[in-house]
Formats: structure tokens, C-alpha cells, sequence
């Protein structure tokens, strides 16, 4: 029999779990069991390649202290992990015992937290244990206390040996009807090498550095096409436009997908456009893009467009009137 132990905690002297676990390898060994330890705090850079070592256990220990609130980062990340890439197949047959200690309060949320969360996976939790500790000396030196411990221990080997069954609970349930997430679909083969990929820092770092640099590129092609789509507004308008003499004149056109403005000063034979802000201007015209567009390639003139309302505008209507003359599009 294989029992692999995961210990979420931060490896302190006189943390209480440590002692619990000493205690029930002791008694699993001399039960003839193979045990494995991992050190989640020791492996920190691997957790999310832990769950491949399900492969050859017939039951598991999760053990973890609880210092402040909750079971800890460690503890949680490698949960993450078996959800993510773990073989779910593996985990569904894996007995698993909760040992949550505490130093302050939330043990009993603890084991039960690490209970839901193996159901939720498919596995089988067994009874677990859990407990405050005040003083650690007198926590190991009190026989009570030991014997507990070796008890658990003992029932954690027999529900194994046994194959032990359970009553169904509601968390599978949930996980069948309610739960949303969808996981990974990948082989066994997949997964692990994908956790592999994710524990590797160097590789981690390359593939930001890739989405980053995609993201750029990405965002400097959409703006240069909304650049190369103002220009053409103006470059348009330029190749248009049939100068009047003797008239002055200055537009403001508000195009709603545009922030800016789009400013066009004619001075008799001369033509300036560009986008900005001008307080002093003889009209001001607000219109949408498409409406823009469709009076640029010959659709529609400025004119038609006020009266049907597609475009509005105030200021000066005489003004606004010689647009159709100053700038003339061929229709399509």
C-alpha cells in the first residue's frame, strides 16, 4: 500500500502538524505501508506538477496549519493543480484524510474545507482530524492526544485495505449539475506534461513576454488603421474640393465614433483639415461615421443628409449650404 502525505504548512518547529504527521507515518510504516511526504513549502515552484504523484498512491493525507485564516496558499495552489491536471479517474478512486491544526481558530472550517474541496474533485475523503494547539509540549507529551492520533491513522489504512464505500453527498451533485467551470479536456500524457509547463518559471516568463509582445502588435495595427481612417476622411475631402473665390469660410463636423473633431478651414483656394478643438468656427455639424462615408463617396450630399436629419447643425446655413459646392463627389 502507498499513502502519499501533502503538507501545506510552513515548515515551523513548533508547528503541531508537523508532530501529527511524524506520529501517523510512524504508525502507517509500522503497518507496513510506503510512505511519501511532500513538503508543499518546499516545492513551491512544482505544486502544480504534484498532482502526477497520485499515480502510484492508494490514499492520500492533506495536512495543513491553520496560523491566521484558512488553509493556506500552499494547500490551495495544489488543490488548483489537482483540479486543473490532475487525472480525475486516479483521484476518484484515492482515499484522502484531512489533518488540520490550529494555532488560532478555524480547524474544524479547515478540515471541512479540505473535505468539500476532495469531493468536488470526485475523490473519497475519510474521517480527519483536528485540533488546537496551545502548548505543543504538553500537546506531545499528553498519551490522550497520541493515542488519537494512532486511531486515525489506523482507520485511514483500514478504509483503504477495506475499500471502504460512502453515501453519496450533495457536493457531487453539485458538481454534476451546477458547477459551470469546464475542465481542461487533455489526456493523462497532456496534463502532466502541461503542469510541467506551468511549474517552469523560464517558460512562464517567455509566454508573457510573447503575449505582450502579440498585445503591442496587436493594438498598434488597430491604431494605425484608425489612423489610415482619419487620413482618408481628409485626403478625400483634399482631393475634392473646388476652391470659391472670395469665401471664408470654417466647419466643425462631430463625428460620434471620432473623439476629436474633425476642423476644416477654407480660405478661397486654400484647404485645411485636421482634428481638434476650434471655439470660433462659422458651423458646426454632428453626424455618424457612415453618414460621413456615404457623402465622401458620392451617396448622398451634405445638403440631403441635414434634411433628412442624418446630420444636424447650427451656426451659419448659408455657410453651410456651399459645402455641396466646395467639395463635389462624383456618385457611384
Amino acid at each position: 500500500m502507498n499513502i502519499n502525505i501533502y503538507y501545506g504548512g510552513r515548515g515551523l518547529l513548533d508547528d503541531p502538524t508537523l508532530y501529527v504527521l511524524n506520529k501517523i507515518q510512524e504508525v502507517l510504516e509500522e503497518l507496513r505501508v510506503t510512505v511519501k511526504r511532500y513538503n508543499l513549502f518546499e516545492q513551491k515552484h512544482e505544486i502544480a506538477t504534484l498532482p502526477q504523484t497520485l499515480k502510484e498512491a492508494d490514499g492520500i493525507v492533506l495536512a495543513t496549519t491553520i496560523e491566521w485564516y484558512g488553509i493556506g496558499g500552499y494547500m490551495q495552489q495544489f488543490l488548483d493543480a489537482c483540479w486543473l491536471y490532475g487525472d480525475k479517474e486516479k483521484i476518484a478512486t484515492l482515499y484522502m484524510q484531512p489533518i488540520v491544526m490550529s494555532t488560532t481558530y478555524g480547524e474544524r472550517e479547515g478540515r471541512l474545507t479540505l473535505s468539500n474541496a476532495w469531493e468536488m474533485l470526485g475523490g473519497m475523503p475519510c474521517e480527519g482530524l483536528c485540533g488546537y494547539v496551545d502548548d505543543l509540549v504538553h500537546f506531545e507529551l499528553n498519551k490522550d492526544y497520541t493515542d488519537i492520533i494512532e486511531k486515525k491513522a489506523e482507520n485511514l489504512y483500514r478504509s483503504i485495505s477495506q475499500k471502504v464505500k460512502w453515501l453519496p453527498t450533495s457536493n457531487q451533485a453539485v458538481k454534476k449539475t451546477v458547477l459551470r467551470t469546464q475542465p481542461i479536456e487533455l489526456t493523462p500524457q497532456e496534463s502532466e506534461q502541461l503542469s510541467k509547463y506551468v511549474s517552469d518559471d523560464d517558460y512562464v516568463k517567455k509566454q508573457k513576454e510573447d503575449i505582450e509582445e502579440l498585445a503591442h502588435l496587436f493594438k498598434g495595427l488597430m491604431k494605425q488603421e484608425k489612423v489610415d481612417t482619419e487620413m482618408e476622411y481628409i485626403m478625400s475631402l483634399e482631393k475634392h474640393f473646388v476652391p470659391q473665390e472670395d469665401f471664408k469660410a470654417s466647419y466643425l463636423f462631430m463625428i460620434e465614433e471620432k473623439k476629436k473633431p474633425l476642423i476644416i478651414e477654407v480660405n478661397d483656394g486654400d484647404l485645411n483639415c485636421y482634428y481638434g478643438h476650434e471655439e470660433e468656427v462659422d458651423v458646426i455639424t454632428k453626424l455618424k461615421a457612415d453618414v460621413l462615408e456615404n457623402i465622401l463617396t458620392g451617396r448622398m450630399t451634405f445638403q440631403r443628409a441635414f434634411m433628412t436629419g442624418e446630420m444636424t447643425a447650427k451656426g451659419n446655413f448659408k455657410t453651410l449650404r456651399m459645402l455641396d459646392k466646395i467639395f463635389v463627389f462624383n456618385e457611384l
